[in-house]
C-alpha cells in the first residue's frame, strides 16, 4: 500500500504516540512486550500502562522511567472498589495521562482485552491488538474475557499474533491478521557460548550435569513431570530460574536435585544458561499451553543449548521437525532425550547447532518490529482516509 504522493508508509514519517495496554508486569519478566515496546520507543513516546496495584491513599498513576525509554504507568487503586467503578477510575487516569503527557494523538496496543473497559472513550490514531497468548484459557481467567476480545476485534485495525496457532485460532475473526512470532536477540544470548561469564553464585555450588529452566512458574508447568525426572535421575539437577505466579509454590516439587532460584534480570539469563548442559521446556499438555509460542525457546538456542521441550504444538512445529529441538512428553522420553545429548558426536552436535543458527538468522526483534512498525503505518494511513473520507475526528483523550 502507497502512501501520499506514491511514497511506501513506511518511507513517511507519521507522529503518533503509544500506549501499551499489559496485564505483563514490566519488572516480571523480559518477553514480548519488553522486546517491542524498548524498540518503539526508539522513534516516539511509549506508555506502559499495567494493571492496577491496590494500595492505600487516594487514586493516582505512578509513573517511572525505563532505561529503554518506556514510561511505566502503574494505575494506584484503594482496595474494596467495584470493578465498575474501578474501571471508571482507571478510565480518568488514563484520560489524563493521554492530555498531559502524549504530544501527539496515540496508538492504542492491546496486549489484553480486558483493558477494552476503561479505553472505550479515547479516539486513536489506530488500534493494535498483540495476541501472545489465549489469556482465557489461563488460570483466574475473568469471565468477561471472551466478550471483551470480541469487541477488541471489531474495534482493532491490526492483529498480530505470537505464533502460528494463535493465528489459525484468529485469522477467521479479523481482516488484517498476520502471524509474527516471538523472536530473539541473538547477540545478547550468544555471549553464553563465549566461555567468559562468571558463574551466578546461587547456581555455582550446583553439581552437574545441570538441566535448567527460566521463565514464568506457574500452571503451565507440568510439575508430574518435573517431580518424576527428579526422582528418577538424582544424578541429573534441575535448575527453575524465574518467578512463581497463579499458583501456590507449595504445590512444586520438591527434591535435593531441583533447585528454584527465583527471578533474574534479562541481564543475568546468559551466565546462568552458559552454566547448564540442557536446556528444558517442561511445559504441560493443557489449555494454557495450547496456543503458547515460548520465547525461551530461541533464547536457548541462541545460547548454544540444546533444548528438550514437551510436545506444544508451536514449538514441535517450529523447532522439533527441523531437528534444532527434542521433543518428549513422558519422563522416559525427556530423559532419554537429555542422555540423547549427552552421548551426541561432535560433528552432529555441530551440524544441529549450524541448522538452529540458520534459522534464528530471521527471527531477530528488530526485524519483527521493523515489520509490525510498516503494517502500522499502514493502518494509520488507511484510518487516515477515511477520516478524510468524513468520519468525524475525536480528540485522543476526548470523553465518549
Amino acid at each position: 500500500m502507497l502512501g501520499a504522493k506514491g511514497t511506501h508508509p513506511e518511507e513517511r514519517v507519521i507522529h503518533y504516540d503509544l500506549v501499551c495496554l499489559s496485564h505483563v508486569r514490566w519488572d516480571l519478566v523480559f518477553q514480548r512486550p519488553q522486546h517491542l515496546m524498548s524498540r518503539c520507543a526508539h522513534d516516539r513516546r511509549v506508555f506502559y500502562f499495567e494493571e492496577p496495584v491496590i494500595k492505600p491513599g487516594p487514586p493516582r498513576l505512578e509513573i517511572s522511567y525505563r532505561p529503554a525509554g518506556v514510561e511505566v504507568a502503574v494505575p494506584i487503586l484503594p482496595a474494596g472498589l467495584s470493578p465498575p467503578t474501578a474501571e471508571r477510575i482507571q478510565a480518568e487516569l488514563l484520560s489524563d495521562l493521554v492530555a498531559r503527557r502524549c504530544h501527539h494523538r496515540p496508538v492504542l496496543w492491546y496486549q489484553t482485552p480486558m483493558a477494552i473497559g476503561f479505553t472505550r472513550h479515547i479516539a486513536p490514531r489506530a488500534t493494535v491488538y498483540d495476541c501472545m497468548d489465549e489469556l482465557s484459557s489461563l488460570l483466574g481467567a475473568p469471565p468477561q474475557l471472551h466478550a471483551r476480545e470480541t469487541e477488541l476485534l471489531a474495534r482493532a485495525d491490526l492483529v498480530f499474533t505470537s505464533g502460528h496457532s494463535l493465528y489459525e485460532a484468529k485469522r477467521a475473526h479479523h481482516h488484517n491478521v498476520h502471524e509474527l512470532p516471538s523472536s530473539v536477540d541473538v547477540e545478547h544470548f550468544a555471549t553464553a557460548r563465549s566461555g567468559l561469564l562468571p558463574e551466578p553464585r546461587d547456581q555455582a555450588h550446583i553439581r552437574r550435569p545441570r538441566i535448567g529452566y527460566f521463565g514464568l512458574i506457574d500452571e503451565r508447568i507440568d510439575r508430574a513431570l518435573l517431580a518424576s525426572m527428579a526422582a528418577a535421575r538424582p544424578d541429573l539437577h534441575f535448575i527453575m530460574v524465574g518467578p512463581v505466579v497463579t499458583i501456590d509454590p507449595g504445590s512444586l516439587p520438591r527434591s535435593p536435585n531441583i533447585h528454584y532460584l527465583g527471578a533474574r534480570e534479562y541481564a543475568e539469563l546468559p551466565a546462568y544458561i552458559a552454566g547448564w548442559d540442557v536446556a528444558m521446556i517442561p511445559f504441560a499438555r493443557n489449555p494454557a499451553t495450547r496456543f503458547v509460542n515460548p520465547t525461551k525457546t530461541p533464547e536457548y538456542l541462541a545460547a548454544g543449548r540444546p533444548v528438550v521441550s514437551t510436545s506444544i504444538r508451536d514449538v514441535a512445529r517450529s523447532y522439533g521437525e527441523r531437528g534444532v529441538c527434542a521433543i518428549a512428553d513422558t519422563p522416559e522420553g525427556f530423559l532419554r532425550a537429555i542422555d540423547g545429548y549427552f552421548n551426541e558426536a561432535a560433528a552432529v552436535t555441530r551440524e544441529r547447532r549450524a541448522r538452529a543458527d540458520k534459522l534464528l538468522a530471521s527471527m531477530s526483534w528488530n526485524a519483527t518490529w521493523h515489520r509490525m512498525h510498516a503494517l502500522l503505518n499502514e493502518s494509520i494511513l488507511a484510518r487516515a482516509e477515511k477520516t478524510a473520507d468524513g468520519a468525524p475526528a475525536v480528540e485522543a483523550h476526548a470523553a465518549g
